[in-house]
């Protein structure tokens, strides 16, 4: 769920509507759709244990995101008419900036979504060192990384490199777990790329 300039061919749901935007990187709303998505479906209860907010307003957040067709009802799941469960709808989400420029209002929510999604990736990554004390030992070295480097590029090579990160960090997404027996631990994988200057 990324701005992203040229996105592979895939499973993806390009985002256009700001007020779609604005569901989809709410802070509360996004650790919804986030938790949906590495355990699966849930109810609002399930929802409400696993990220420490009250049922009321883990209604109030599903509801914000089936009104933006983010989340779904999975019917098949419930064991009687009063029990409902959620899970993301299909495609994973992409935007780009450029398809909110027309529109003063739409822009400058496609700016917030952006600033939004840097600070909610960036506290995901700040808390590894509180929490690296809570995994196994093959957890805690090794496993985390931090690399950075300045390249010399054209605007078309900035595209290409960027579609190659997001064609990267999407294979590995879309590969089925193998059912090998082995435990494996969710791990959040990001990548920015932007004209800066040292």
């Amino acid at each position: 769920m990324t701005e992203q300039a040229d996105t592979p061919p895939g499973d993806v749901r390009q985002i256009s509507d700001s007020r779609v935007l604005a569901a989809l990187t709410h802070p509360v709303r996004r650790r919804l759709l986030d938790v949906l998505a590495v355990d699966g479906p849930a109810t609002v209860g399930l929802l409400a244990e696993r990220t420490g907010q009250a049922v009321g307003n883990v209604s109030h957040h599903l509801k914000v995101l089936a009104g933006a067709d983010l989340v779904e009802e999975a019917p098949e799941l419930a064991r009687d008419r009063r029990e409902r469960w959620w899970r993301p709808t299909a495609g994973t989400p992409r935007w780009r900036r450029a398809d909110f420029a027309a529109d003063p209002v739409a822009a400058a929510v496609a700016d917030a979504a952006g600033s939004l999604q840097l600070e909610r990736q960036a506290a995901l990554v700040r808390s590894w060192p509180a929490a690296r004390e809570e995994y196994p030992e093959p957890w805690r070295e090794g496993c985390a990384v931090a690399t950075e480097t300045w390249l010399r590029l054209t605007p078309e090579e900035a595209r290409e490199l960027a579609g190659e990160l997001v064609e990267l960090l999407g294979r590995w997404a879309a590969r089925p777990v193998p059912a090998d027996g082995r435990e494996r631990e969710s791990v959040f994988a990001f990548a920015h790329s932007v004209p800066a200057k040292p």
